[in-house]
């Protein structure tokens, strides 16, 4: 019975790692490379802050969390390295839901849906990229 317990310890740890590895996968494809492509047409005169050199995605959950509709998500963040500079970390967090594919980005107190970004209007979303109190018997 042991040796069986034992034999899932390392599945679990491989479903958790894939979890990570998809939800990373989700936000570059979902909202960074996205991001990098609408800077691309921006002008190089603008006002606006200048566009980072580098972007990385952190997931900054090795399991998930599941809000109150049961639902499960990671959070993650996604830090800037701008021309000759140190990587500034949390320039973008949110959280990429692993069944669906939605990502969220938070803005003030509230998460949006990350087409906000891309400037399209995206009202804040009640619930979503909140951990579910546990229930306790």
């Amino acid at each position: 019975m042991c040796a069986f317990v034992l034999s899932l310890v390392p599945s679990l740890a491989l479903a958790d790692d894939s979890l990570t590895a998809q939800a990373q996968r989700q936000v570059e494809s979902g909202l960074v490379k996205p991001l990098a492509d609408q800077e691309s047409h921006a002008s190089r005169f603008s006002r606006s802050r200048p566009i980072p050199r580098e972007r990385r995605v952190r997931v900054t959950q090795t399991a998930p969390a599941f809000d109150k509709s049961g639902r499960a998500f990671l959070s993650f963040a996604v830090d800037v390295r701008f021309r000759g500079g140190e990587w500034q970390e949390n320039d973008i967090v949110g959280c990429a839901y692993t069944k669906s594919g939605d990502l969220f980005v938070k803005r003030g107190d509230a998460f949006r849906p990350a087409s906000f970004l891309f400037g399209k209007n995206a009202d804040p979303v009640a619930g979503v990229c909140q951990a579910a109190p546990v229930a306790r018997s």
